[in-house]
């Protein structure tokens, strides 16, 4: 059993500021880093990370092939990943003393995926296999559609949100996982009960998963709602913290785990991730998690 993820992957220029900068401004800053970085990237490493048989597919500037050794090496199949004379998809990151940061994204190659490019990719599934897909992207229509044709379990996540997400054929999705804004954007409400309502009502079709933050996360599956108590840690950094969550929940549910265990694991998995800097590098291990869940177990 596989999960084809169509996914961005961003290369994240970090700037540490002492506050952001202003209109006509020139400012320097004390650190800087390039990552490895964007939600496609993220959750295809992180479900490698929890023993899941990911195939990245994907394009990126041939200039920066590194980063498509960075996701081998993490266990993600990128025989799907092209390489493009379009300069990769980035982001210009800016991130202050406190924490907060201010992000300029450019799509780049992440944007030159085509039609053709989720025909060929989903070639050779398996019924078994899943198809997993983000906001990051082009043709995610297609990924969608095509994917459904295939009678594929299809995973959506529609980060960043965007008002083209409700032209989608949203019809098409199995599994559909949303923080609260997102959320709240779909359904167009603002309170969790209404959001949650609106859910029940019009996506019988789909099984919705919530992210809530600190307080945990909700799964509405059939006719039942599950939830999950988040972990209580010392967050440092939160940056790839959902998609660390997708990643671990998606491994777990796909091979058959209990609803619940693999809320909680991936709870764990991302109460890991926002203990450390960074986005990519910050995803646990299963090991990691394993001991994590051990330890709380009562």
């Amino acid at each position: 059993m596989a999960i084809i993820n169509f996914g961005s992957i961003n290369i994240d220029h970090v700037y540490q500021v002492e506050h952001f900068v202003q209109p006509g401004e020139t400012l320097a800053s004390t650190h800087y880093q390039t990552l490895l970085g964007g939600k496609g990237a993220n959750q295809s490493i992180a479900l490698a990370q929890a023993g899941a048989d990911v195939r990245h597919v994907g394009s990126i500037h041939e200039n920066d092939a590194s980063f498509k050794q960075a996701l081998i090496k993490k266990g993600v199949d990128c025989r799907g990943v092209k390489c493009s004379e379009v300069a990769s998809g980035h982001a210009i990151i800016q991130v202050t003393p406190s924490g907060e940061n201010a992000i300029v994204l450019f799509g780049g190659a992440n944007q030159t995926i085509t039609a053709k490019t989720v025909m060929q990719a989903l070639d050779d599934t398996r019924p078994s296999d899943w198809v997993l897909t983000q906001n990051e992207t082009s043709s995610i229509e297609e990924v969608l559609r095509q994917a459904k044709e295939k009678q594929l379990k299809v995973a959506f996540n529609p980060a960043p949100m965007s008002e083209s997400v409700k032209q989608l054929p949203l019809d098409c999705v199995d599994l559909l996982i949303v923080n609260e804004t997102e959320a709240a954007a779909i359904t167009g409400k603002e309170e969790l009960e209404d959001i949650v309502t609106v859910f029940k009502e019009q996506w019988s079709h789909s099984e919705v998963i919530i992210t809530l933050g600190k307080a945990g996360v909700m799964m509405l599956r059939k006719n039942e709602v599950i939830e999950v108590k988040a972990f209580s840690v010392e967050a440092v950094d939160t940056t790839a913290a959902g998609d660390t969550f997708i990643g671990y929940f998606l491994s777990a549910y796909s091979n058959h785990t209990d609803a619940k265990q693999a809320l909680r694991r991936g709870c764990a998995a991302s109460a890991i991730a926002v203990t450390r800097e960074g986005a990519a590098q910050s995803i646990p291990t299963q090991k990691e998690v394993d001991r994590f869940l051990a330890k709380h177990a009562n």
